[in-house]
């Protein structure tokens, strides 16, 4: 494999500095309304320049909804919130088709009315708190950016994403995300409390009843233009091999998967992983002002990327074990040179 590429595929050095500052008014927008998180501006920057799906886990009143809503206000797209509940009807989400009169009078007919995911931007909040069978009506959405319904596929609008909220597991009335929904999301986001200077941050800067209103900072034609930068971005082959080394490490029958993996993994991470890991890395390329991926931007993305994904065994948490413990041990034990093929 050749680290060449043609000169025409090359992010110039203004190009570069073009797309960062864009990404730089975008989390500077994001930084107004939430505040003490820079970890977590940064990986949802990234992931929304990777065209992924976020999933943001948290106890209620961190700040999930906000974030949401203002990055929906800071690009100027369309959004929609569905909150899920227990009694909530994959048809909620999707779409139906209702019974409805001929214009002449003459008999009815069906007609598709688009459900909610009918938009650029769409918020789950609490999305764990639906069944599965809710939960797998954004499967297709969110891998085929399309629904079926009706008898019909319909395509969604482009851009497409899906940015969740999830309590965690522990508390009541809370389901189990399915594995096949999980890998569909590229980051799996915790989002902690805050100390308290952020708090008495927060408390001077708004009220309990009103929250910050940002300003558009990016226009579609300049989105559009972010997602072909960070596809420019180059991925040298050594990195490419170091980066798919740390995901087939996460597999128990990997001969790299440290032992914790090997002992307490059930499943690793799938294709999909390599895939979304490899755009994250070079979407933190741009946000870094760098035209290349390094071993770096693969290491500051991979937890978020690879945590979700791994699913450990019953016994795991007995032993203390979860799937960012397991992720962080593969990170440490991958080297960056493929010791295997210089024997």
């Amino acid at each position: 494999m050749s680290d060449a590429a043609p000169a025409s595929a090359l992010l110039t050095p203004e190009e570069v500095e073009s797309a960062r500052a864009g990404l730089l008014r975008l989390r500077d927008g994001l930084a107004g309304v939430i505040f003490g998180q820079e970890t977590l501006l940064d990986l949802v920057t990234v992931g929304l320049v990777a065209r992924g799906h976020l999933l943001l886990e948290g106890l209620p009143g961190l700040g999930k909804t906000e974030l949401v809503k203002a990055l929906a206000a800071l690009l100027g797209l369309e959004h929609r919130r569905v909150q899920f509940t227990p009694d909530l009807l994959p048809g909620d989400i999707v779409g139906s088709a209702i019974l409805q009169e001929n214009e002449d009078g003459r008999g009815r007919r069906l007609e598709f009315r688009p459900g909610p995911v009918f938009t650029n931007l769409l918020l789950a909040d609490e999305i764990n708190r639906a069944t599965p069978k809710t939960q797998s009506a954004l499967l297709e959405a969110m891998q085929e950016r399309r629904v079926t319904a009706a008898g019909e596929t319909r395509p969604l609008p482009d851009p497409f994403f899906v940015l969740a909220t999830q309590n965690p597991i522990e508390l009541e009335g809370t389901y189990p995300l399915p594995e096949a929904q999980l890998d569909r999301f590229l980051f799996k986001i915790d989002v902690g409390g805050v100390g308290p200077e952020v708090l008495e941050r927060i408390v001077t800067a708004r009220s309990a009843q009103r929250s910050p209103e940002p300003t558009q900072v990016l226009d579609a034609g300049e989105l559009n233009s972010l997602f072909a930068a960070a596809d420019r971005v180059h991925l040298p082959s050594a990195v490419l091999a170091y980066l798919s080394r740390v995901v087939a490490a996460t597999h128990p029958r990997d001969s790299r998967a440290p032992e914790p993996v090997r002992t307490h993994a059930r499943f690793g991470a799938s294709p999909r992983a390599a895939l979304g890991l490899a755009a994250a890395a070079r979407a933190a390329a741009l946000l870094a002002g760098k035209p290349n991926v390094g071993f770096d931007e693969v290491r500051s993305v991979a937890p978020a990327v690879l945590g979700h994904r791994i699913l450990p065994d019953y016994a795991a948490r007995l032993d203390g074990w979860d799937g960012p413990k397991l992720a962080a041990a593969v990170l440490e034990q991958v080297s960056e040179v493929d010791k295997g093929s210089l024997r």
